[in-house]
């Protein structure tokens, strides 16, 4: 399982026109689901993803969490982040979860987040999203777990 995490001041993401979530400061959650992915695997990965100290203290430096932060989630299901792209210049995606795994995967792990006492705003799975957002930094760690 894949998280790409971008630190944002605000990011939001569209469907047909029309915003299905939006957050100020927080972090954006690239999510991709690999074949072998599990209930076990997502739960360590959103523990990292919410425990990741990337946030800046009253020193300047790169110590606080998102919920020390203060900040929200954007989910936004992104299954290019299993490409395999050792090969050739074409992705391939025989190592990404099939569509009723990663949804099922990707709603859990929505809703583990926000039984951990986050705000969570999502995107809508499988649709065709534009994702906006104002990086703060830039940061961005991509963060896996196999």
């Amino acid at each position: 399982m894949i998280g790409l995490i971008q630190r944002v001041k605000q990011a939001s993401v569209t469907v047909d026109n029309q915003v299905c979530g939006a957050i100020e400061q927080g972090l954006l959650v690239l999510l991709g689901v690999e074949q072998g992915d599990d209930l076990e695997k997502l739960k360590k990965l959103a523990d990292k993803i919410m425990k990741y100290r990337i946030f800046s203290d009253e020193n300047g430096k790169m110590n606080l969490n998102v919920q020390q932060n203060g900040g929200k989630l954007l989910v936004v299901s992104q299954f290019t982040l299993a490409a395999d792209t050792e090969r050739g210049l074409r992705p391939s995606f025989s190592g990404a979860a099939t569509p009723s795994l990663a949804n099922e995967l990707y709603l859990a792990f929505i809703e583990y987040c926000r039984s951990q006492g986050l705000e969570v705003e999502c995107g809508q799975f499988a649709a065709d999203m534009q994702v906006a957002l104002i990086n703060d930094g830039p940061v961005t760690f991509h963060l896996q777990v196999k």
